[in-house]
């Protein structure tokens, strides 16, 4: 055999790279190409407006677009340059760069992004987050069914407030031995946290990642539809709690019932072991300072942003009372820029190191923002070539007729594949809204209803997709299979389905 032949019977066949999903932002990029393409085949038309820019039911009709192919080109090449500072033209409703009229683009949502990553990440370089969730898992690591309530109400919170999902990651180191010493399993730790975090999301009051972006998209305040989606937050919350708690107990009942069984290890602690190992996390008075000012901040915001004589006296237009401050983007931007130097001033960091923690944490937040940018982009597209309305008409047509709240189911059903090939919340509202927005108008619901029921579609999704690296990173992290944390998931799933399906019905009925 010639050495030749001898190393071909060694060599091992190459092994095949594994398939990994495109990110938002490649996603984003192949959508505004199709949709480029598309426009060329879908007929130009639109709605007559009102007053207030909303189309007229009932109106639409086709029109030319007035485009050329090298204007069509041109739009593709400055899509994104449009998705962040475009300008509308008052009297062709053209959109450009160099135009007169209303800012179309996002450049405000996307100044607000960067804020809120500024914010968060001078947060978490101070420890206090890390630490009090800490504190709070030592205090109740002898009372398993409050534990693990009170971690998942923590993560809940944050999740309807600021969108936490990915920062929950950082948690499975703590959280996982802890289950463990207390008789659970891994499940226990991942429901904990994904559940947690993912249910808060899912139902977010003010998160500025979903809600935020989409209510600017649905041209509506942040603060609308915020009753609904408290109350709604409270009822899921709680059941998926239950759901954690009734799986934990009966896993720490008959071990062998465990979906995920234990790894070798795993039994050796007890509970009588943590309270002599553990240490309590201690709270500096530094620690308290910037937790509290932190809840300040966040409940400054929903102060800010909620139209009080509304949600109070249940009339949409309802005049507002004099405290009321009916903050948009531009100030939410300024706040969140504001409170990031404030947290950084009470934790005593140092000009230097605050500034570093500002620049990084905007970093860190620069894909987000410009996924918000390339979605705006491809409305932009189509606004130019006149086909927004056309498909808004094609789509009023499947909806015609229906009730108020079985058009807010089918918003909330339509929205999940979307959700799956757009795994960001934020690309998901900037590129739906405006389509999905003038549906309601049409159905005579209010807008506020097709924003829960968006964001809905898109949490419900990220609680099991294996596209989201909060789903697929907890359980690889978790050392959990995503088969078995499947198999647990899905009765939550179903009844959590039907829920929302309940609640934004009744929501749309009430509107």
């Amino acid at each position: 055999m010639s050495t030749t032949d001898s190393r071909r019977t060694t060599e091992q066949p190459p092994h095949k790279p594994k398939f990994t999903f495109p990110s938002a932002l490649t996603v984003l990029a192949v959508v505004t190409i199709a949709v480029w393409l598309l426009a060329f085949l879908v007929p130009s038309g639109q709605y007559d407006r009102n007053a207030s820019g909303a189309p007229i039911q009932g109106t639409y009709h086709r029109v030319d677009s007035g485009q050329s192919f090298v204007d069509r080109l041109n739009d593709l090449f400055l899509a994104p340059v449009n998705g962040l500072y475009g300008v509308q033209d008052e009297k062709t409703g053209q959109v450009g760069p160099d135009l007169a009229g209303e800012l179309y683009g996002s450049a405000g949502v996307f100044l607000f992004v960067l804020a809120i990553g500024a914010f968060i990440t001078v947060v978490f370089a101070t420890g206090a987050l890390d630490r009090g969730i800490g504190r709070l898992a030592h205090r109740l690591r002898e009372r398993g069914a409050l534990l693990i309530a009170g971690i998942m109400m923590v993560f809940s919170v944050l999740g309807t407030v600021e969108g936490f999902a990915e920062e929950t990651l950082g948690f499975y180191g703590l959280i996982v031995p802890l289950m463990l010493a207390l008789g659970y399993d891994r499940m226990v730790a991942v429901g904990t946290i994904i559940l947690g975090a993912g249910i808060g999301v899912l139902c977010s009051t003010v998160n500025p990642f979903a809600t935020g972006v989409a209510s600017s998209a649905a041209d509506i305040s942040l603060g609308d539809g915020i009753v609904l989606r408290f109350v709604m937050w409270v009822v899921l919350t709680a059941v998926t709690v239950a759901y954690v708690i009734r799986y934990a107990r009966r896993v720490r009942r008959n071990p062998e019932r465990s979906i995920t069984g234990f790894l070798p290890g795993d039994r050796d602690s007890n509970q009588s072991d943590v309270p002599e190992s553990a240490e309590e996390p201690r709270l500096t008075g530094l620690h308290k300072a910037v937790l509290i000012t932190m809840g300040l901040v966040f409940a400054f915001m929903i102060f800010s942003v909620v139209p009080w004589a509304s949600a109070l006296t249940g009339d949409a237009d309802a005049r507002p009372y004099g405290f009321e401050l009916g903050w948009s983007f531009p100030q939410l931007a300024a706040l969140f820029l504001c409170a990031a130097v404030l947290i950084g001033l009470v934790a005593r960091m140092g000009e230097q190191r605050l500034s570093s923690m500002i620049i990084k944490g905007a970093a860190d937040f620069i894909s987000p923002a410009l996924v918000i940018v390339l979605a705006r982009g491809v409305t932009v597209i189509m606004n130019n070539t006149k086909i927004t309305d056309t498909v808004l008409h094609s789509i009023e047509g499947i909806v015609k007729g229906t009730s108020s709240g079985v058009f807010a189911i089918i918003v909330f059903v339509v929205n999940l594949p979307l959700a799956f090939l757009i795994p960001s919340t934020s690309g998901h509202a900037t590129l739906a809204m405006p389509i999905l927005a003038p549906l309601a108008d049409f159905a005579g619901v209010s807008r506020a209803v097709v924003v829960t029921a968006w964001q809905a579609a898109s949490g419900w999704m990220n609680l099991w997709v294996p596209t989201t690296a909060v789903t697929i990173g907890g359980v690889a992290l978790a050392k959990v299979g995503y088969d078995k944390y499947l198999r647990f998931v899905w009765p939550l799933l179903a009844l959590l389905f039907l829920m929302i399906c309940g609640f934004v019905a009744f929501g749309a009925i009430l509107t």
